[in-house]
């Protein structure tokens, strides 16, 4: 009977299809994996980098700051000593300081 498969010719048959199926479904999960890998390893360098990148701006950012703060620091003071400067004056020296400072010449 040649139409007709023997039942153990069969089962091998849909035993090599099952194995067939199962490489594929394995070679599958395989390249899955070496993706997410892959993946993970190109976030982290990115990660690295933005994370010295950020470093970085913190440490400009904080010069900046403390360069700003000196500043103003320093300005206050001079104001500061400008003005008991102006308050050490007698009461006449301050109306002269006024006049000279708002005359105007002719």
């Amino acid at each position: 009977m040649a139409g007709q498969e023997d039942p153990v010719q069969r089962e091998i048959h849909q035993d090599w299809a099952n194995r067939e199926y199962i490489e594929v479904i394995t070679s599958s999960i395989k390249k899955i994996a070496d993706f997410l890998n892959s993946f993970d390893m190109s976030c982290r360098s990115r990660l690295a980098t933005l994370n010295e990148k950020l470093t970085a701006l913190e440490r400009r950012i904080e010069y900046i700051e403390a360069r700003v703060s000196r500043r103003i620091t320093v300005r206050c003071i001079v104001l500061s000593d400008l003005i008991k400067q102006l308050y050490l004056f007698s009461g006449d020296e301050r109306r002269n300081l006024d006049l000279d400072f708002h005359h105007e010449d002719p």
